[in-house]
């Protein structure tokens, strides 16, 4: 079962390439301009998450078949793509498809733009590198 924090990193990573949600019932597509301020989700994002979970429309993200619903069932589980690396649906019973999200993405994959990825604090990021160069460092001036 995906967990919801899976399913708001997977909508974060497809909303980075441009894909959007779609709501049939509503006649309406949902996507956030800004989808992460500092080391966390937007408060837009957060805003469209929660329209999402609100409304009893059977929203999707735009090029697959999986509602939103669907994927936060047991029926469903969320996996990297062996094609992009990029999370994806797949079904716990049955026939996985073979149609990545990214089907209709002229532009993706690609190797030479920086990959979709979720909230990070670089604070703590930025702190963690340095520390593993001074260990680097120490390392060297004792052999």
């Amino acid at each position: 079962m995906a967990s919801t924090e899976q399913v708001k990193q997977y909508l974060a990573h497809w909303f980075q390439l441009g894909k959007c949600i779609i709501c049939p019932k509503l006649q309406e597509r949902i996507y956030p301009q800004v989808i992460f301020e500092e080391h966390h989700y937007s408060r837009e994002f957060e805003q469209c998450w929660q329209k999402i979970l609100d409304t009893d429309a059977d929203c999707y993200l735009e090029g697959t078949e999986q509602t939103i619903q669907q994927l936060l069932s047991p029926a469903w589980e969320i996996i990297d793509c062996p094609r992009c690396e990029l999370p994806i649906p797949i079904s716990v019973a049955g026939i996985p498809s073979s149609v990545c999200t990214c089907f209709d993405l002229s532009t993706w994959p690609n190797n030479e733009l920086p990959a979709p990825r979720i909230p990070s604090n670089t604070t703590t990021h930025l702190h963690r590198l340095r520390q593993r160069l001074q260990n680097k460092d120490e390392n060297h001036e004792i052999q």
